[in-house]
């Protein structure tokens, strides 16, 4: 099973970073193996719709969840759509989370975090 971690550098060590569509990179972690990808999102300048299209770039990537601090209500129904369950409110380092997650004491989500253009400067 694969899960999603957002973060802010390209490795289990990095902190997660607490934007979903504006994070510097998606670690994408097969659980079985600890196996992982670095992704470095390719939405992070993108003038609207980073959260939409980091959803749908998630999406592809056949994720069961994913952690992250916070997510917005586009993204948030993007994913759920797509019947993968968003965790926010993660914070330390990726490698926590995914313990964390690991252990089940991490829920999803039922509503969106923030509002639309956090990301981008109204929060962080």
């Amino acid at each position: 099973m694969k899960i999603c971690v957002t973060s802010r550098g390209n490795n289990l060590d990095s902190q997660v970073d607490p934007r979903f569509g504006r994070c510097q990179y998606f670690i994408i972690v097969d659980l079985d193996t600890l196996n992982f990808e670095a992704i470095k999102n390719p939405n992070l300048e993108a003038s609207g719709g980073a959260g939409i299209q980091s959803a749908q770039l998630i999406t592809e990537k056949q994720v069961k969840a994913v952690l992250t601090g916070n997510v917005g209500p586009n993204a948030f129904q993007t994913l759920q759509a797509a019947g993968i369950d968003i965790i926010t409110g993660v914070s330390g380092t990726v490698k926590e989370a995914i313990e964390k997650y690991r252990s089940e004491k991490l829920k999803p989500a039922k509503t969106p975090s923030v509002n639309r253009k956090f990301g981008t400067g109204g929060g962080i």
